[in-house]
């Protein structure tokens, strides 16, 4: 005689009288293991005792199944004997977690069927979830072999020590082509194409420089491949942030007030690590004070903010994108990478607004003491009038002349004759309005000599 068994899987009824037990017995089953068995006429000690089977009996627990299991499934229900006695077997299987029963979240824990938490049904959303949050590796639709710059993925196999094999061979190497369709990913085109905004109109860098909180003193938007947003990030905060030199030895070497490896880190992983779904670009907003970098997307897989910085935890929301970064040395993993960020920018901080992550680097202003303005020959050889003023205004570009004025101690007319001679020679430009306006350095002061007219006050 058998003796049947519950288990994680297999749930016994005496009969169609325990048809609710049951559905949340399959609904638990789905929720832990995506598949489960239920059998009507099995009594509690494992032997069949026999269910009665009419007409509307099979049709009674598929409608039933239905109508009180969402998302909505389609159970194979069979009618066996086992050990001679009419008995009921139903099968179930299913990938479209949660699962709910009469409106709750059940798991399977032995052959119990416990009511899922909030923050097990929120787990388990997001382990589910993932596989439909990928982007980059799911095919590109319209995408075409030629739709492939060869001269972009030579350089890049060429960096990453990869042989130049043919291209669709080298693509399908690296997961960049899938199989057996042999269709291009999203991910070989924002890398390699040769317009990928003209499949993802998402893919652009959008740079901003303001003064004050609105007032958009320069703007200019970015298209292009992955690695070419990557570099033009860059290079737009670099040209619009302090640059200095510092001697090394003998060579000259560019300091930027804001670390240029945690810069760059920052960039990569607004990149690498954004929401492709989400129609938004990425952002770079350079302020008086600090400069943002804005990515499209929340942190992925649950990850927190304070779990990345304490716990150097990683969870990779475009898996082949960053892979792909990682062989040419460009990506870490997120709990590494801010931590190289925090290292080199102990000030710098992170946030979530709306459905964007931000990374914020805090301006550092004036230059620091041993480092002088790019292209200086060391300390500005002029006249300590206009050395003074200069280094005011570097360290407050926004700064007005009544406030220069009251910091040096000098008469109104003073301050705007000094400024006259300044823009006249090319070392200063006004850029904006005397209100919400700035002013910046054009011309290095340590290669300026002043013309002995335009200002006849001490």
């Amino acid at each position: 005689m058998m003796q049947l068994k519950e288990s994680e899987s297999l749930e016994l009824k005496k009969s169609t009288s325990e048809l609710k037990e049951a559905i949340i017995s399959i609904c638990a089953m789905l929720n832990k293991h995506g598949q489960g068995e239920v059998i009507f006429g099995i009594e509690d000690d494992g032997k069949a005792a026999g269910q009665d089977i009419g007409k509307m009996t099979v049709p009674d627990i598929s409608k039933s199944i239905q109508d009180h299991i969402e998302p909505e499934i389609f159970p194979n229900i069979q009618e066996e004997r086992i050990d001679g006695k009419p008995c009921i077997r139903v099968k179930v299987s299913g990938n479209q977690m949660p699962y709910f029963a009469y409106g709750r979240a059940y798991t399977r824990v032995g052959d119990k069927n416990p009511v899922l938490s909030g923050k097990e049904l929120r787990e388990l959303i997001i382990r589910e979830s993932k596989d439909a949050l990928h982007w980059d590796d799911k095919p590109c639709p319209g995408a075409m072999s030629n739709d492939i710059d060869s001269g972009k993925l030579g350089v890049f196999l060429e960096k990453a020590n990869l042989e130049l094999e043919s291209r669709d061979l080298a693509l399908h190497n690296m997961g960049l082509i899938l199989s057996p369709s042999g269709a291009l990913t999203n991910a070989a085109i924002l890398l390699f194409g040769r317009s990928p905004q003209k499949f993802f109109h998402n893919a652009k860098l959008r740079c901003a420089v303001f003064t004050g909180s609105a007032t958009i003193l320069d703007k200019k938007d970015f298209e292009g491949d992955l690695f070419t947003l990557i570099e033009d990030a860059q290079a737009y905060v670099l040209k619009n942030i302090h640059v200095g030199e510092r001697l090394e030895g003998l060579a000259r070497v560019d300091v930027p007030e804001i670390d240029r490896s945690a810069l760059r880190e920052a960039i990569i992983n607004a990149f690498c690590h954004r929401d492709y779904h989400n129609p938004d670009s990425v952002h770079v907003a350079i302020f008086n004070d600090r400069v943002e970098i804005s990515s499209p997307g929340l942190l992925y897989g649950g990850l927190t903010i304070e779990r990345i910085i304490k716990e150097g935890v990683s969870e990779r929301r475009n898996e082949l994108i960053v892979s792909m970064l990682q062989r040419i040395h460009y990506a870490e993993a997120w709990g590494r990478g801010i931590r190289l960020i925090l290292q080199k920018e102990p000030t710098a901080s992170f946030k979530e607004v709306g459905r964007h992550f931000i990374t914020v680097f805090k301006r550092k202003s004036p230059v620091p003491e041993n480092i002088v303005e790019k292209g200086s020959e060391n300390a500005c050889k002029v006249p300590e009038k206009y050395q003074k003023l200069i280094e005011i205004i570097l360290s407050d570009p926004t700064i007005s002349k009544k406030a220069i004025a009251q910091k040096l101690r000098k008469p109104i007319s003073t301050i705007r004759s000094r400024l006259r001679k300044l823009t006249k020679d090319g070392v200063l430009k006004r850029v904006g309005p005397d209100k919400g306006g700035h002013w910046e350095i054009k011309k290095s002061c340590g290669k300026w000599n002043p013309s002995k007219k335009g200002d006849s006050n001490g």
